[in-house]
């Protein structure tokens, strides 16, 4: 049986990266560890780490982007959640099998890691994200 294991992160939607670090970093005192593009979610992610889990700020690339949909509807703020899970394979075979919705039931392999993301309608309204790394 597949486990959580953690928070890995909690992502909140900006239409500005530039802006949305000053406060973080300004205002509260953290610390950016590093940004990157990802490509296939059409956004730009900000990692801020904060004792054992990370803030991310996220920004969309472009303005087809289901992040800049989101962002045009509902404005900056908490975006989902995000779950370190230890087999994440597991865990979407046993979701379907109890009918959990998915927005995507393969998962996107980034560097390092690979992700899935549970509806919002599946969890009572909050988009959770489930990660697992990977060589």
């Amino acid at each position: 049986m597949a486990k959580v294991k953690n928070i890995n992160h909690v992502a909140i939607a900006v239409p500005d990266m530039e802006k949305a670090l000053k406060f973080w970093e300004d205002a509260l005192g953290l610390e950016m560890d590093h940004i990157e593009e990802v490509p296939t979610q059409k956004s730009k992610v900000a990692f801020i780490t904060v004792g054992g889990s990370e803030v991310e700020l996220i920004e969309p690339l472009t303005l087809d982007s289901g992040l800049a949909k989101y962002l045009s509807e509902k404005g900056p703020g908490m975006h989902h959640l995000c779950l370190e899970v230890d087999d994440l394979d597991g865990i979407i075979t046993e979701l379907k099998e109890k009918g959990v919705r998915l927005i995507n039931e393969i998962p996107d392999i980034l560097p390092g890691r690979k992700i899935v993301f549970i509806h919002p309608k599946a969890s009572g309204g909050v988009l959770i994200e489930l990660f697992q790394d990977i060589p």
